[in-house]
């Protein structure tokens, strides 16, 4: 069973940093590019950032760039590093899987996390 489990989301002050965790199990790990989509509440999903497989070339949306780093370890754990926070950045984030494109659109991935909340306040 495929299995990708989020984890580090919590309540944040602007300007604060977060790191969230995934940890993949059920999938040969590096025969797969990760990312990390965002939904805000009444929006759609927003993919931010994407990391290759085996190679971890990286990629992120303009909105987070500068602010967000992705990475992967070889526990099979995928890494979303949140920093200078804002209100704009409150939403469900997911890590999410694929085997064939280093792609930020969602709907590119096959499989995904339940999800953890990040909330921003001022």
């Amino acid at each position: 069973e495929v299995q990708l489990v989020e984890s580090g989301g919590g309540l944040v002050q602007v300007g604060g940093s977060l790191r969230l965790s995934c940890v993949v199990s059920g999938l040969s790990f590096d025969d797969y590019a990760y990312g990390w989509v965002r939904q805000a509440p009444g929006k759609e999903r927003d993919g931010i950032s994407v990391i290759s497989k085996r190679d971890g070339l990286t990629n992120y949306a303009d909105s987070v760039k500068g602010r967000v780093g992705i990475s992967r370890d070889y526990l099979k754990t995928l890494y979303l590093d949140l920093n200078n926070l804002n209100a704009e950045d409150t939403a469900t984030y997911y890590c999410a899987a694929n085997d064939r494109a280093v792609s930020r659109v969602a709907a590119d991935y096959d499989y995904w996390g339940r999800g953890t909340q990040v909330t921003v306040s001022s």
